[in-house]
C-alpha cells in the first residue's frame, strides 16, 4: 500500500513537489485553495496527480502520511493549523526533494542580492563544465529538477519561507547575503524571527561544509554570534576587515581563501553598485572553495549579464534613462539602487507594504530624488516619510499612468526609477508582472 503524500498549494514549488512524490510511487494528492494555473494543471493532468482548486477537502488532506506546504501558505493559515493539531509530519518542499537526491548544495538566501549572488554562482559552476541545476526560489523547483534531472550540484536560491520547515536539509555551502527588514508581516513583525528563518540555512551544516556571509551587516554579525554555526565559516567585506576572506582595495576584489590569492578588477564587470561587489564576493569565494580556475571564475564574472527585473536598463527616451528594479521588494533593495544612481531620480514605488520602515531612504530621497510616484492603494506611510523632503509626490493607481507621469516630471538627464520597496500583490500577479507591465508601457512612450 503506497504512503499518503498530499501537496498543499499548486504553484512552482507545489506542482514540483507533486511531480517528485509520483515519481517516488506515492499516492499523490493535491489542494489548492485558490485557482491553479492552467500551466500547472495541464502538468498535474499529465501526469495523473489528483488535485482540487478553490477548496481544502480537509477529511482528505487529513488523511496524509505526509504533507508538504508550498513556502506562500502562512503558519497561521486553518488548514496548517489542524494538520499541528494531528501531528502529521508537514515539510518544505525543498526539505522532500532533498531527501531525495545525492547532489551537492549550494543555498544561497539573504534580504537583498539573493537572486543576482545565485546567478553568479550557477553562471561560474556552469561556464566551468560542471553537470549543475540553478533552481529554488528562482526558475525551476528543487523539487522539479530532482525529478526530471541528474544533476552533481544544484545552486539553490532559498527564501526564509522556504526555510521554515526544514528539517534535515543541508547544503554543502550555503550563502547568507545579509538580513534586513523584509516579510515582517509573516513574521510578527519581527525581525528577530524573521533572521532566524535565514539562519537555518546553516542549521544542519557541519564542519565539511561552509558558510559563506557579510561581515559588515550587522543583523548577521549579530545571529552568528548567537548560533555559531558548525561550518567552517567565511567572510566578505568591502573594506580587508579581520576575518575576510574577500575584499576590495580601490577597484580591484581581492580573495584569499586557502592560502591563495585571486584579484580582479571590479570595474571589468556589467554589474555596477556596491551591493553588486558584495554579491561578485560572495560568489567568487564559492567559485574558489570548489576550486574552480581563477581565470574561469574571472571570465564567468566579466561576461554575467544581469537578471531581468534587477536594475535593468529598459529604455533612453527624450535623454530620459529608464530603469526596471521591479525586484527590489524590500526597503534596503530600494536603498542600494538609489545609492547607485547619479542623476536626478523620477521615483516610482508602493504595492503592499510589509511593514516597512522608510526612513533610511529619506536622505538619499533628499539627494537624489525630484519626485515620487506611488503605485497602489496603501501610500499614506510613502507620504508620511517623503513630504517633507520630495517636493513633488503623485499617486497612479495602475502602471500606465505611473509612466505617463514619470514621463512628463522627467527632463533630459533624469532617471525614471522602478524600484517599489514593496510586494506587488494588491496590483500585480507578481514582482515580474509589474516589471514587463513597465517596461511594455515605456516602450509605448
Amino acid at each position: 500500500m503506497s504512503l499518503k503524500a498530499v501537496i498543499l498549494g499548486a504553484g512552482e514549488s507545489g506542482t514540483g513537489a507533486a511531480v517528485l512524490a509520483k515519481k517516488l510511487g506515492y499516492e499523490v494528492f493535491l489542494s489548492d485553495a485558490g485557482q491553479i494555473k492552467d500551466m500547472y494543471k495541464a502538468v498535474l493532468e499529465e501526469r495523473g496527480i489528483a488535485f482540487e482548486e478553490g477548496n481544502h477537502d480537509t477529511f482528505r488532506i487529513l488523511q496524509a502520511d505526509l504533507i508538504i506546504k508550498s513556502p506562500g501558505i502562512p503558519e497561521k493559515a486553518p488548514i496548517i493549523k489542524e494538520i499541528r493539531n494531528r501531528q502529521i509530519e508537514i515539510i518544505s518542499e525543498i526539505e522532500f526533494a532533498f531527501r531525495h537526491t545525492y547532489a551537492k548544495i549550494i543555498a544561497i538566501t539573504g534580504s537583498n542580492g539573493k537572486t543576482t549572488t545565485t546567478s553568479l554562482i550557477y553562471k561560474i559552476l556552469a561556464d566551468a563544465g560542471l553537470n549543475v541545476g540553478l533552481g529554488g526560489n528562482i526558475g525551476k523547483s528543487f523539487a522539479w529538477l530532482v525529478a526530471d534531472n541528474n544533476y552533481d550540484y544544484f545552486v539553490l536560491e532559498v527564501s526564509s519561507f522556504q526555510l521554515d520547515d526544514i528539517v534535515k536539509f543541508k547544503p554543502w555551502i550555503s550563502v547568507l547575503t545579509n538580513i534586513t527588514e523584509d516579510h515582517l508581516d509573516r513574521y510578527n513583525y519581527s525581525l528577530d524571527q524573521y533572521a532566524r528563518s535565514k539562519m537555518n540555512v546553516t542549521l544542519n551544516q557541519d564542519a565539511k561544509d561552509y558558510f559563506v556571509y557579510c561581515l559588515e551587516d550587522e543583523v548577521s554579525l549579530r545571529k552568528v554570534k548567537e548560533f555559531p554555526p558548525h561550518a567552517q565559516v567565511i567572510g566578505f567585506s568591502l573594506d580587508a576587515l579581520e576575518g575576510s576572506s574577500a575584499w576590495l582595495e580601490g577597484n580591484n576584489i581581492h580573495i584569499h581563501l586557502n592560502h591563495q590569492d585571486f584579484t580582479m578588477s571590479y570595474t571589468e564587470m556589467k554589474l555596477a553598485g556596491r551591493h553588486n561587489a558584495y554579491n561578485t564576493m560572495a560568489a567568487a569565494i564559492v567559485g574558489r572553495i570548489m576550486e574552480i580556475r581563477n581565470e574561469s571564475i574571472r571570465e564567468s564574472l566579466i561576461d554575467f549579464v544581469n537578471i531581468e527585473h534587477r536594475m535593468e536598463k529598459v529604455a533612453t527616451i527624450g535623454g530620459i534613462d529608464f530603469i526596471n528594479d521591479s525586484k527590489a521588494t524590500n526597503v534596503n533593495s530600494a536603498w542600494y539602487a538609489l545609492e547607485s544612481i547619479h542623476q536626478p531620480v523620477v521615483w516610482i514605488l508602493g504595492g503592499v507594504d510589509k511593514g516597512n520602515d522608510y526612513s533610511m531612504l529619506v536622505p538619499l530621497a533628499e539627494k537624489k530624488v525630484k519626485a515620487i510616484i506611488t503605485l497602489g492603494e496603501d501610500v499614506r506611510k510613502i507620504h508620511e516619510a517623503f513630504s517633507k523632503k520630495v517636493n513633488v509626490i503623485m499617486n497612479a493607481m495602475n502602471m500606465p499612468d505611473a509612466v505617463n507621469l514619470s514621463y512628463k516630471l522627467s527632463e533630459k538627464g533624469d532617471c525614471v526609477l522602478l524600484s517599489p520597496a514593496c510586494a506587488s500583490f494588491d496590483l500585480f500577479d507578481n514582482y515580474e508582472d509589474r516589471g514587463r507591465q513597465f517596461k511594455k508601457f515605456v516602450k509605448e512612450l
